[in-house]
């Protein structure tokens, strides 16, 4: 079983790369996005090194506000590129790296930090505590470890990455812990309020239109204790909503006062499933991993290759095995 590399061999390696990729997971959220930003400032900071970002397939608009925001490429634009260096960073397993795999396979370096227990430490080198709220507390403790310095728009980035994976410090992955990284962020003079209008008070039209179109779908089984609803691709267009307009569907439902379990079921280009999972008192993780995902205990994620109607069943009769729930 592999072990966790110390933060400073980790940083040595980035040191000696000559062409460093970091790369988020596949429809990044706040948390990797926050953190691949900050990796970016810390890299060319401490090194003198400009890294190369790369988002798939695009950085959300919500996000736009972030440092380094403009230096993110697709893909798409990498094509013919290599690079002796990979970090991976927020991706809790290799094939969430999607279409950024080939560069991954072919790096002499590859890092992987990150907070999901279900990681399985598919890098060579790997910087995983799954105990920890987020990628950017992890990164919060790494940098200390190794003695880079912050700045503000590190500190801005991390604490985005922090306050969101932690639903503005409501989940319970929030610790002790987590308040001691954002109090050395804070010494940097980021506004909160401001990042938290940024993240939370800042929807676009799509993302109202399509949370009220998927809420008013939503089932509810097992006297209430399971709420699920169901976006297809013909919801998305018309609502003209993208991937990023599905952001928060799957708390609304977690939010219903009997509700224990919730999950949102979203239809993809392929005809696949993507699941969203939240939980109040349950450890969906076992579920996602029943079908290849993984996350955290309260939040997890998976993707079925069946079309919506199939993964329902599927995900129900997962519930019902693993819970004992009656529906």
């Amino acid at each position: 079983m592999k072990t966790n590399n110390t933060a400073k061999e980790i940083a040595e390696l980035i040191k000696q790369g000559e062409k460093i990729l970091v790369v988020t997971h596949v429809n990044p959220d706040g948390d990797c996005l926050g953190s691949a930003s900050a990796l970016y400032s810390f890299i060319k900071n401490e090194y003198g090194k400009e890294s190369v970002l790369c988002v798939i397939p695009k950085v959300p608009q919500l996000y736009e506000f972030l440092p380094n925001i403009d230096n993110f490429k697709n893909p798409d634009e990498l094509s013919g590129q290599e690079f002796d260096t990979v970090v991976a960073i927020d991706c809790a397993a290799k094939d969430r790296l999607a279409t950024v795999i080939p560069f991954f396979d072919k790096a002499k370096v590859k890092i992987n930090i990150d907070h999901h227990k279900t990681n399985p430490m598919y890098a060579q080198y790997n910087y995983v505590y799954g105990e920890k709220s987020s990628a950017g507390e992890v990164l919060v403790n790494f940098a200390k470890e190794c003695g880079w310095k912050f700045d503000r728009d590190i500190a801005n980035a991390l604490y985005v990455a922090i306050l969101t994976d932690t639903g503005g410090f409501k989940f319970d992955n929030t610790t002790a812990e987590t308040f001691l990284a954002v109090a050395d962020l804070m010494a940097y003079g980021i506004n909160p309020s401001l990042l938290y209008r940024c993240c939370y008070e800042s929807k676009p039209v799509e993302t109202v239109k399509l949370s009220a179109c998927a809420i008013s779908k939503s089932e509810f089984l097992s006297n209430g204790k399971i709420a699920y609803t169901i976006i297809t691709l013909d919801d998305m267009k018309k609502n003209k909503a993208l991937n990023e307009h599905t952001d928060g569907i799957v708390e609304m439902l977690r939010q219903v006062n009997s509700v224990d379990i919730a999950f949102v079921i979203k239809e993809t280009e392929e005809g696949f499933s993507k699941i969203s999972l939240r939980s109040e008192n349950s450890d969906i993780s076992k579920i996602a991993q029943k079908f290849n995902g993984g996350g955290h205990s309260k939040a997890a994620g998976c993707t079925i290759k069946k079309n919506y109607t199939i993964a329902l069943n599927k995900l129900l009769e997962a519930i019902k095995e693993e819970f004992s729930y009656d529906f």
